[in-house]
């Protein structure tokens, strides 16, 4: 096939998009398929339009040409009217799919998939609304509490009436304060009295103009796979330090992963049928990842949903893809199997 790896872009996450896009394109490449990996924002400026996807292709020396662009982004921005950089959409127009390795706003949170729908253009992941409503962790939690998923209590509001009284909404210290459409954890702290409280709005307030504030669940981390309406193994993330946040995710050696997770099989089935649950609930098609705690007394509480989650060869879903037997080359062949379902 011919694909378009796209990656990039302008997000807080972009250095680890390019990460995984790399990763995807080598895999793809080794499985046969012509695939290129293209930066959604930056763009290529030389397209042998004769033969865009060429047998031969330097998938590293692409992704060095997307990080030289990494310290112009923000002033690209200011720049640019169009998300979308030169000859973004002619090479998605002319493959067989788009496979998204892009994380964050402006790519995970369904603009980009609304604009390939209306373009014909076939993509991997979830579609345009799902996308949205899983990113926003506001809408995510009210979906869920619909849909009696089990979900930390919690308020939202907006930047400009920020809330400083959590008692009012049943809420006491400690409790997490997140950005609502923030991916990666980037924008997410835990707080434990009034002080941090109000500096950690003050901080989320720099990356979105809405606030998720929830009760803090103090217990075990995991994370669940659903692909093509089923959930794969669960896998635990022991950080040695703080939380599961954007340095625990992608510095090596700063988490213990364990998949399958050490729980029993009642509490495997659990929350694997709880994530199932709450991949339909947001109507995710494809695949996605849900993240859990779960307390000492096996209460577990799904804590959001992502719908383009990390495909570094060492991201969680190929964790969890390989205790099934299927390494990471393989893993990102079936993701496009079961994508282009949606086409059927």
């Amino acid at each position: 096939m011919k694909i378009v790896v796209l990656a990039g872009g302008t997000s807080t996450e972009r250095e680890i998009s390019i990460v995984s896009g790399t990763g995807i394109c080598g895999a793809l490449r080794q499985k046969g398929h012509e695939a290129i990996l293209v930066d959604i924002f930056c763009g290529v400026e030389d397209v042998d339009w004769e033969n865009p996807f060429p047998a031969e292709y330097d998938v590293e020396k692409a992704a060095e040409y997307m990080k030289s662009f990494n310290p112009q982004i923000k002033e690209m921005q200011k720049t640019r009217r169009s998300f979308f950089g030169p000859n973004v959409l002619k090479l998605c127009e002319a493959c067989d799919i788009v496979f998204l390795g892009l994380h964050g706003a402006n790519g995970e949170d369904g603009k980009v998939q609304a604009a390939f729908d209306l373009m014909g253009i076939r993509y991997t992941g979830t579609g345009y609304l799902s996308s949205a409503m899983a990113m926003d962790k506001r809408i995510t939690k009210e979906v869920f509490l619909m849909n009696n998923v089990p979900t930390p209590g919690g308020f939202s509001m907006s930047t400009d009436a920020l809330e400083k009284d959590i008692a009012k909404h049943s809420l006491s210290f400690p409790v997490v304060v997140k950005t609502s459409c923030g991916g990666s954890s980037v924008g997410v702290y835990i707080v434990n009295d009034q002080k941090e409280y109000e500096e950690a709005l003050g901080d989320a307030s720099q990356y979105q103009d809405d606030i998720v504030v929830e009760e803090y669940i103090k217990g075990r981390e995991f994370s669940v796979a659903v692909v093509d309406d089923k959930a794969y193994p669960v896998i635990e993330i022991a950080p040695l330090q703080g939380f599961y946040d954007y340095k625990n995710k992608y510095q090596a050696g700063s988490t213990v992963e364990t998949c399958p997770a050490e729980i029993s099989p009642e509490l495997t089935a659990k929350m694997q049928e709880n994530a199932v649950k709450a991949a339909r609930a947001l109507g995710l098609t494809g695949y996605s990842r849900l993240d859990f705690m779960m307390k000492e007394n096996g209460d577990m509480y799904c804590l959001e949903a992502n719908t383009l989650p990390g495909m570094t060869p060492t991201s969680l879903i190929p964790q969890e893809a390989k205790v099934l037997g299927m390494d990471y080359p393989t893993l990102c062949e079936e993701l496009i199997r079961i994508s282009l379902k949606k086409y059927e």
